[in-house]
């Protein structure tokens, strides 16, 4: 599964999505254990940040992995990079 979210903290959000997959598995990314980050953008403006993740969410799931393998080629996990 490939998860689009936006956040001001990633270790913070990674954390709930670890323990969302672990315990309760109430959101999205608990069911499917969205535990990774292999892609990550930054920008100044929220209302930026909100666009390009309706842009990136209405992507087939091939155009999301060419994204990610663009940017992260070995799709090395960023969690402690972040």
């Amino acid at each position: 599964m490939l998860y689009v979210g936006i956040t001001n903290n990633w270790q913070k959000r990674i954390a709930e999505h670890i323990a969302d997959s672990e315990n309760l598995k109430q959101s999205f990314v608990g069911k499917y254990n969205c535990r990774y980050l292999l892609h990550l953008e930054e920008f100044m403006f929220v209302y930026d940040a909100i666009a390009r993740e309706k842009e990136i969410k209405a992507w087939n799931r091939m155009k999301k992995e060419k994204l990610i393998t663009k940017h992260n080629p070995d799709w090395i996990f960023l969690n402690e990079h972040v």
